[in-house]
């Protein structure tokens, strides 16, 4: 079947239509509807607002935000008390939002006011044609929608230039935001992509970047240990934006699978308690908790853990 394109009148008419309703509903002025919110803001805080157990991942995905831009935006609310975070019993890396009283108060006059901004539009119409409306905007929904339950295309490749920059980068974004890891987790885990990129043996050692969509998504390090036969795996990591897709048992299996076809009679890793998510992985690939030591690291008293794969 011939791929068919838009043509430079259609285009200019759907850009026309999103000039016009962004312009009629506000869109583009500094506060929502008069409100000290944003636009995206809103959106954001009234997601948490109607949902049940709400996470920023799930959020984040739905409304097309970046994970950074996410982050940055629950940051503000958190620290203006208008949203609380409790973490998962099930999963120490994953916390769900829930919207506190002060938040209520602030966001109730901003729902007030879209109610009388959509009832007015509404007013102005009659009954057949507010009907017309509603089923036009029907339409459109069900016309540019994204195919329902669709699978993102995630790919394992080589690295690339500046893939390992992300590496380290991504990962103090993340445990910074997810656990509060600072001081010297970056600069940990700077030194061990340095020793990769300065030590690499094409033969005995992998790395592979997760891509979705273009962007970078995730990691995981295969590398030579100090003794004799052991391998190492390094810097598992899976993004926000990629988790719920099976992408961290995905990396794990190809890791250990390059191991076994290289020969390497054991592979060894070092995690730490807190990362439940990691941990279950690990066990289902075979690994067995060897042993643990609580420590003052990364700003936090945590659990260091040394597990091994015998292969």
């Amino acid at each position: 079947m011939a791929e068919m394109s838009a043509s430079a009148e259609h285009v200019a008419a759907v850009r026309r239509f999103n000039r016009f309703y962004t312009q009629h509903l506000g869109v583009l002025r500094n506060g929502w509807l008069d409100s000290p919110f944003s636009l995206t803001q809103a959106r954001v805080l009234y997601e948490i607002k109607t949902r049940d157990r709400a996470t920023a991942t799930e959020i984040g995905r739905e409304l097309g935000l970046d994970a950074g831009y996410m982050s940055r935006i629950l940051r503000g609310f958190e620290k203006g008390g208008l949203i609380r975070r409790q973490a998962s019993l099930d999963d120490g890396r994953q916390s769900f939002l829930s919207i506190t009283a002060k938040g209520r108060k602030a966001f109730a006059p901003l729902e007030t006011r879209t109610l009388r901004q959509v009832g007015a539009v509404l007013d102005r119409l009659s009954a057949p044609q507010q009907q017309c409306l509603v089923q036009a905007m029907g339409s459109i929904e069900q016309l540019i929608a994204a195919p329902p339950d669709t699978a993102p295309d995630i790919v394992l490749r080589e690295p690339r230039p500046g893939d390992l920059g992300w590496v380290v980068a991504r990962h103090a974004e993340i445990y910074a935001d997810e656990y509060g890891w600072a001081e010297n987790f970056e600069g940990i885990c700077a030194q061990i992509v340095a020793d990769f990129a300065a030590k690499f043996d094409p033969h005995r050692e992998r790395c592979w970047i997760a891509e979705m969509d273009g962007d970078n998504v995730g990691c995981v390090f295969m590398v030579k240990d100090a003794v004799d036969g052991v391998a190492r795996l390094r810097l598992l990591l899976v993004d926000p934006a990629a988790r719920g897709h099976g992408l961290g048992t995905r990396l794990t299996d190809e890791a250990v699978r390059f191991a076994r076809e290289r020969g390497y009679r054991k592979i060894t890793l070092w995690t730490h308690q807190v990362l439940t998510a990691a941990r279950l992985l690990y066990e289902r690939a075979g690994f067995r908790l060897k042993s643990s030591e609580a420590m003052r690291n990364f700003g936090r008293d945590v659990v260091s853990e040394h597990w091994d794969l015998v292969l």
